[in-house]
This record gives structure tokens, C-alpha cells and sequence, in this order.
């Protein structure tokens, strides 16, 4: 019997933390069809984001390489098919390759290498969120007060287009799936990003618990966070509306379970399973109240940390990857599963990685240069240490393995400078932080000065999320 080509399915939702995941090691939360697809393939404990917020965040994941090196700085600085990603060597090569749902790339007209955009999300006009790039001073961001009061039980604009994209790959995969030439589907689903309202029926699974935070805000703040918390307004947040954002979120973690339930059921349908490797990623994790912040935009495991889970050809079924991992490392899987050469690009196969010993010292870099930053900020994840450099404000540095929940800061600790030092060169072996953070805000003075200028943008306000297709945006600039 002639062998069937290898097939790409990649499965991507939004802001889900590992944390809130049945295979991750949530007791509580309902997810079968993610815990599934880790029994039956591997799960990669120490999965990260490059970049905790949206539209860089899917720029490294398209281009296989770290924001800072094509400018991709925040969700105003959106990617437009430069430099080449995974989408555009595939085609070269004829492999079918398309995309489903949200992209948050420019438009859809740019070549971005694929041959189909199924209902994408893009940015807002082609040009994102400007106030984010608004830095110094940083402005009040009063739309983020309604993260806090848009919450509960309901059906949202999200939650539609998300039962749309799902429809969309159910119909794609039962017609295209079988096809003689191998293909390549993205799938790109919303939930559980705010704004936190769930399907009743999912809701309802939660609101009986007493779901609450347990982490609580730093003591001393650092001021890189305390800067962002001025910024990103969020003081709102009652106990009661803590429990029942919770409980949306456990909710939309559920409900976008079970719609990625169905398109594997036709996955299973269609004989699909032994020639098809199949990804389920986040592009980063949420805050879930922790240290009362919500949302991503910091390096907190909640924001930074994302779910990685394989399965297909050459998978091991039911292991566990301690070795580091984070989005980059997708391109070069993808390029590897169709005989195609990465490159010189930092990440490495998946594959590979789930084939071999665990490598704890594996050194995994993410970034941040978007709303509610003062300064440039960098991660540095090296065996069970994550150092985090701030431009011109005091670093942060975290034992993993002693300090899981990460509240003891070791970062002006005299008997760790050498590891500070250590890890501060690691993070100069990728980059220069200084000069990229220079470069970052001088890009970002461009943009906002081609709309208008500071005055002009901050008395615009910013909008909350990127609506789906169809949907009109809504700004707030004032409280």
C-alpha cells in the first residue's frame, strides 16, 4: 500500500495558560479533547511564549525567529509576509497551506504564504492598537476597567466566531483531508481571551466553585510592574468579580475544548490520525488574576508560560518533555515533517526534542516592548532559572524549582550576582538589550507620530480587543 503524506495540523487558541489544562495538572478544569492529544502524543512541560501579547507574539511564531530581529514590537507593528514564514516555504515547495480563523497579521491581502484565509482576524484598519505604542509618559488605558465588568455567563462576538472557525475546519478537513498532496491547516481559535463570558453551559460547569487567586501582589512592586499597572487600569476587580471572571474563564477554557472535540472527531473520521501531526499551542498565557493582574504583558509563568502539546508520525505517545520549548520552535517542525531545511533559524524541531534526552539547560528567550512597558524587558529561561533584565530598572531573577510560584525575587540578592551575571550574558548573546530597546521606541514614535502624535492618539483612547470580522471597534479614553 502506497504511504500517505504527512499532514500539518495546527491547532492555536488565545491567552491560555498552561496552568488552566487537565494534562498540565489542573484538577479542576474540564478539558478531554486537549487531554487527549497529550496521552496520545508528547506534552512539553516548559512550553513559552516569545512575546506575552497577540500580534508579536504571532509574528515570532510565523518567522521562526525572536520579535526584535524583524521589528515586530507590539499590536501595532503587525506581520505583513516579511521576513518569509513557515506558510511561504511550504508553498514554495506546493504543499497545500491555509488558515482558519484569527491571524492578527496586517490584512488579508498581503502574502503572507498562504493559499487560503479562511474568515481571518486581522488587526484593526490594517493597523492595530497606536496607544500601545505610547511609552513615554505612559497613558491611561481606562478600557481595560472593562475587563471587570464584562464577564459571566452570555455568548459574545468571540464566541461565535469561534464556533464559526471551528465549523470551517470541520468542513475543510471532511472535504480536503483525504486529498492525494499533503497540506497544511493553521487554525486559530479566540477563547478563553477576554472578554471573559462564557456559554452558560460552560459557565455553569465553574460558578459553583470557589475559583480565586492565590498569589498576591508583589511587596515591594517591582516598577516595571507597578508601571504597567498604572497604566493598564484594572483596579475594579472585586472578590466576587474575580470568582466569576474565573469561572468564565474556566468556562471558555472548556468550551474551546470542546469545539476542538469536534474537529478531531472528523480528524478520526476521516482516517486522518496516522499520517497527520497535529499542534496545540496558545500564543500566551493570561494572569488569571494572580497578583491581581489579568490579561498577559508580563513574565509571570501564567502570562509567559504556554501549552505544547504533539502527536502524529514520529511523536512519542504519552510523554512528558521537560526540556524547555517555545513558539520558534514550531517553524522549524513544520519545515522538518515536509523534507524542507529551516535555515539558520534559533528554533529547533519539536520532533527532535520529543525524541531525545531532556535538556533542562536549554535556553529559552522572550521579549517585551508593548502597552504598559516603561522600559524594554527580556526573559532569559535557563535550567531552573528565569532572569528577567528591565532597561534602566533593577533585574528580576526567580529559582523555578525551589520557588514555583515565583515570590521570592532574587533579583538584587547579593549571594546570586554571579548568576545574574551568568544569565545577563546569555541574554547579550542574543541581543543587545539597550540598543533594541532604543530601536523599539523609535519605531514606535514613527508610528504614533503618522497618527497624529501623542496628543491625538491618547485622546483617541484604545479598544479593548480586536473584534472579530464584522464587528465595529470600540475606543475609551476616558474613565
Amino acid at each position: 500500500m502506497e504511504k500517505k503524506p504527512v499532514n500539518q495540523l495546527i491547532l492555536m487558541t488565545d491567552e491560555h495558560t498552561r496552568k488552566v489544562l487537565g494534562c498540565y495538572g489542573n484538577k479542576i478544569v474540564k478539558t478531554p479533547y486537549i487531554d487527549r492529544l497529550a496521552s496520545e502524543g508528547t506534552l512539553f512541560e516548559n512550553a513559552y511564549t516569545n512575546v506575552p501579547i497577540c500580534v508579536p507574539a504571532r509574528a515570532s511564531f510565523a518567522t521562526g525567529d525572536y520579535a526584535h530581529r524583524s521589528r515586530h514590537w507590539d499590536n501595532a507593528t503587525p506581520y505583513f509576509g516579511t521576513p518569509a514564514s513557515w506558510c511561504s516555504a511550504l508553498q514554495q515547495a506546493g504543499i497545500t497551506v491555509g488558515s482558519i480563523g484569527k491571524l492578527h497579521y496586517r490584512n488579508a491581502d498581503d502574502d503572507v504564504g498562504l493559499d487560503f484565509q479562511k474568515i481571518p482576524m486581522h488587526v484593526v484598519n490594517g493597523i492595530g492598537d497606536v496607544l500601545g505604542c505610547v511609552r513615554e509618559p505612559l497613558p491611561k488605558r481606562w478600557k481595560a476597567l472593562s475587563m471587570a465588568e464584562n464577564i459571566g455567563p452570555g455568548e459574545t462576538n468571540y464566541n461565535i466566531y469561534d464556533r464559526q472557525v471551528a465549523e470551517e475546519a470541520v468542513d475543510w478537513l471532511a472535504v480536503h483531508g483525504n486529498q492525494d498532496k499533503p497540506w497544511a491547516l493553521f487554525v486559530s481559535m479566540v477563547a478563553p481571551h477576554f472578554p471573559l463570558v462564557a456559554p452558560k453551559e460552560f459557565y455553569d460547569l465553574y460558578n459553583h466553585l470557589d475559583l480565586m487567586p492565590t498569589k498576591p501582589k508583589e511587596n515591594p512592586e517591582h516598577p516595571w510592574h507597578h508601571a504597567m499597572r498604572e497604566c493598564q487600569i484594572m483596579d475594579n476587580f472585586t472578590p466576587e468579580k474575580t470568582r466569576v471572571a474565573l469561572a468564565s474563564y474556566y468556562g471558555l477554557v472548556t468550551f474551546v475544548d470542546d469545539l476542538i472535540g469536534k474537529i478531531l472527531q472528523v480528524v478520526d473520521q476521516k482516517n486522518l490520525n496516522e499520517n497527520t501531526q497535529i499542534f496545540y499551542l496558545s500564543d500566551h498565557g493570561d494572569n488569571i488574576g494572580e497578583r491581581d493582574f489579568w490579561g498577559k504583558s508580563n513574565f509571570y509563568e501564567e502570562s509567559v508560560g504556554v501549552p505544547c502539546i504533539i502527536k502524529g508520525p514520529n511523536i512519542p505517545a504519552g510523554k512528558v518533555c521537560k526540556t524547555p520549548v517555545s513558539l520558534i520552535d514550531v517553524y522549524p517542525t513544520i519545515l522538518q515533517t515536509f523534507g524542507i531545511s529551516p535555515g539558520t533559524k534559533p528554533g529547533k524541531s519539536l520532533i527532535d526534542l520529543a525524541n531525545a534526552e531532556d535538556d533542562s539547560e536549554r535556553l529559552i528567550f522572550s521579549e517585551y516592548h508593548a502597552m504598559g512597558s516603561a522600559t524594554g524587558a527580556f526573559m532569559i529561561r535557563k535550567g531552573y532559572w528565569k532572569f528577567i533584565y528591565y532597561v534602566s530598572m533593577q533585574p528580576q531573577l526567580f529559582n523555578l524549582l525551589d520557588d514555583p510560584d515565583e515570590l521570592n525575587d532574587l533579583g538584587t540578592d547579593l549571594e546570586h550576582a554571579n548568576i545574574r551575571s551568568q544569565l545577563e550574558l546569555d541574554l547579550r548573546s542574543i541581543c543587545d538589550p539597550e540598543e533594541i530597546d532604543a530601536a523599539a521606541k523609535s519605531d514606535q514614535t514613527v508610528i504614533v507620530e503618522a497618527h497624529g502624535g501623542v496628543e491625538a492618539v491618547v485622546a483617541r483612547g484604545g479598544f479593548g480587543a480586536t473584534p472579530p470580522p464584522g464587528v465595529s471597534v470600540e475606543y475609551a479614553n476616558e474613565k
